[in-house]
């Protein structure tokens, strides 16, 4: 029961992430993106850039410190690195970017989390 409880509270989260871009003027080509190293939350597109995002939703806004780490990071990373070719053409900047959400805040966005 908990499992379900948190799988849905990251599935509004996500929710409200690809809501929150789409304000930002990004265009969301994937949502949940499987691949065999790992998922990506959502696949997005702003001009010439491809933003692989990694959502991350808390209950409470003290937890998000701890949402996201270096092990996270290079899953998201490898993912990416996995299927970039389906959705980048040359010239496309990627990148990895991470959203952080909790209930009465806004999002932090935080562009290019990861540089290896």
């Amino acid at each position: 029961m908990k499992r379900q409880r948190a799988e849905a509270a990251g599935r509004k989260g996500e929710l409200a992430a690809e809501l929150y871009l789409r304000a930002k003027g990004w265009a969301v080509l994937a949502r949940r993106r499987k691949t065999p190293v790992g998922e990506i939350d959502l696949i997005v597109r702003r001009a010439r850039t491809i933003a692989f995002v990694e959502v991350k939703w808390r209950s409470r806004a003290e937890d998000l410190a701890l949402a996201i780490d270096d092990y996270r990071l290079r899953r998201v990373a490898a993912a990416a690195e996995a299927v970039a070719h389906e959705y980048a053409a040359d010239e496309e900047d990627l990148r990895v970017d991470v959203i952080l959400l909790a209930p009465g805040r806004l999002p932090h966005h935080i562009v290019n989390a990861w540089q290896p």
